[in-house]
């Protein structure tokens, strides 16, 4: 049983999570609002509206990734943690801003300052993303090989 202070510890999880379920519900408003014509809508979002649809879904999983993290009720270091959080608001804006700025929705190599900065920002929430939820994996799983049975 984990004491206050562990619980703690991981409350920056649960409020990104729940930020990042805000998040979800407002992009799938906003898909409704699209499918209906909602005026300045398409003006926002003027990309592919799949990639709206992209960054609603991942949003989510995303937010239930870190509820799953925060349910295992281990104890993770800040670093952890944080790199949970940013880097789960981070991959999931990378599809937002395909859907906002279309010119980011290539797969061609970078022509632009603006492409490059977005690779850039594509691979640091990749780094991210990956640190946090990999070694929030290793440190739970290495928790559940200490426990006596």
């Amino acid at each position: 049983m984990l004491q206050q202070d562990d619980k703690a510890l991981n409350v920056v999880m649960i409020r990104g999570a729940c930020l990042w379920i805000l998040m979800a519900l407002i992009l799938a408003w906003c898909m409704v609002g699209l499918n209906f014509g909602v005026p300045g809508l398409a003006d926002i979002f003027p990309g592919k509206q799949t990639r709206v649809l992209q960054a609603h879904i991942d949003f989510l999983l995303m937010s239930a990734l870190i509820l799953g993290f925060y349910a295992a009720r281990v104890p993770l270091p800040w670093h952890v943690r944080w790199a949970m959080v940013v880097g789960a608001f981070t991959n999931s804006s990378l599809f937002l801003l395909m859907g906002m700025f279309p010119l980011l929705d290539t797969a061609e190599p970078p022509q632009s300052l603006v492409q490059h900065v977005f690779q850039v920002y594509l691979f640091v929430s990749l780094i991210t993303t990956s640190y946090g939820f990999g070694k929030g994996a290793v440190l739970i799983l290495k928790a559940t090989l200490m426990r006596k049975s």
